[in-house]
């Protein structure tokens, strides 16, 4: 599975949320829930919007949000955001995921 992401998105963490990819990276290697779906309707892609909350190799927990598609190479992921999770967050997650 190859992670993407762009360099806009990269800035966007790096500056808005203080995220590398690097984080980003260890989140996906790290977790352990399930994945879950974005079905709000101002967010709804096709494919869906997935998302999981992860923990850094430090302990950090993140809110990951992608799009999963297949290529012609194999699964790609796109990644939409990564942040610290609020607290409504990590309650679904804790209850669904």
């Amino acid at each position: 599975m190859k992670i993407a992401i762009s360099h806009g998105i990269a800035a966007k963490l790096l500056e808005k949320h203080q995220v590398t990819p690097k984080e980003v990276h260890q989140c996906f290697e790290n977790r352990s829930g399930g994945l879950l779906e974005d079905t709000r309707e101002q967010h709804r892609t096709d494919p869906p919007t997935q998302w999981f909350i992860g923990e850094t190799n430090k302990g950090r927990r993140l809110k990951i949000v992608f799009v999963q598609r297949q290529t012609a190479t194999g699964l790609q992921v796109d990644l939409r955001t990564a942040y610290e999770p609020n607290a409504e967050e990590t309650r679904i997650y804790a209850k669904f995921g």
